[in-house]
């Protein structure tokens, strides 16, 4: 039995990491921390539940804990919900406890001895645990997963490495849940959009050449691509959808057989969808209201492949850009024995 806990179990990601190990297959979901204000009292009188899926009643009657390190001692893993400026200190410390740490947070995404993982595209990144472990002197470890905005992106991308390119342009259309359920006023996003996203281009920029590069066995060398962002948010609830330019020397058709013959390296993880790429033949699709729930959120969708090479890819932001790819991190690691 492998004992689970999330870190910042109410808000809008903490609730999707809920609702996905609630019932999970592998782990047993036993701890949920959050503020003080919540501490002590049941998940189920404290969580203002806001998902599209019935609350799980397993749930229910698990008492909130503090979000400490002694709380979460006892615990196999821990997901982390937390804001950056609090999981760059804690998520470390629980880590040198001895304990695994999924990280959803920024904090320590680009740190060179962390692996920044979407797990059917980089799982040979897992091996820097290893080297954080002696660099740190430590039992525990801490995986993290991209933005996002970040996620749709490398994903995408993952079939077309074959073909050299050096650079790529992005529009994203980001929905408002990815800035949690009080993120963005009502007033501000009805009937219009936002054209700035907080620090967002800056990691789309990052964060896709760790994630695209190569590692050695000693240290990932980026991949040789830049990537320059244009962040919007929309009135959209879920689903962010992204424009994506690049300079491929390949034709829509090759590019659009890239799409439908690419297979991750893995299969059967319980999270992991049938299709991690679907590839739609449509003229107007991918659409966030038709295609976010595909593979139970987990399915990337691409489409509107044209000259140039342009075309369009969408995803759950809370779930395949969240909670989703977290836990299929943890599942993959599982299977490799980390823990």
């Amino acid at each position: 039995m492998i004992h689970v806990g999330v870190l910042g179990a109410t808000g809008a990601v903490g609730q999707r990491f809920v609702q996905l190990l609630a019932n999970h297959p592998w782990f047993t979901l036993s701890t949920l921390t959050a503020s003080d204000r919540s501490a002590g009292k049941t998940y189920g009188s404290v969580v203002n539940w806001r998902l599209d899926s019935p609350f799980p009643e397993s749930v229910r009657d698990i008492v909130v804990s503090p979000t400490t390190v002694d709380a979460v001692k006892d615990c196999d893993i821990v997901f982390s919900a937390l804001p950056a400026d609090i999981a760059t200190t804690l998520e470390s410390e629980i880590a040198d406890a001895g304990v695994g740490v999924f990280s959803n947070a920024s904090s320590h995404r680009m740190a060179a001895d962390v692996p920044l993982m979407i797990a059917e595209v980089n799982p040979e990144h897992a091996a820097l645990i290893d080297l954080q472990k002696k660099n740190h002197n430590r039992d525990g470890f801490i995986v993290t997963n991209p933005n996002c905005s970040t996620i749709m992106l490398a994903t995408a991308l993952a079939p077309l490495m074959k073909f050299p390119f050096t650079t790529i342009n992005v529009a994203t259309m980001q929905a408002i849940s990815g800035a949690g359920f009080e993120g963005v006023p009502a007033f501000g996003i009805y009937d219009n959009v936002i054209p700035y996203i907080g620090s967002e281009e800056e990691k789309m920029s990052r964060e896709a050449n760790k994630i695209l590069g190569t590692f050695d066995g000693t240290q990932i060398t980026g991949a040789p691509f830049t990537v320059s962002a244009s962040c919007n948010r929309v009135p959209v609830i879920d689903g962010h959808t992204l424009n994506i330019w690049i300079d491929v020397p390949a034709t829509p058709d090759e590019v659009i057989e890239a799409f439908r013959t690419w297979q991750p390296p893995f299969s059967g993880l319980p999270t992991q969808p049938e299709k991690t790429i679907l590839y739609l033949p449509d003229e107007n699709r991918p659409q966030p209201r038709l295609d976010r729930n595909r593979g139970n959120g987990m399915t990337v969708s691409v489409g509107r492949v044209r000259d140039g090479i342009r075309f369009v890819a969408m995803g759950h932001n809370t779930i395949r850009g969240a909670a989703g790819a977290s836990v299929l991190n943890a599942e993959l690691l599982h299977t490799k024995k980390y823990f």
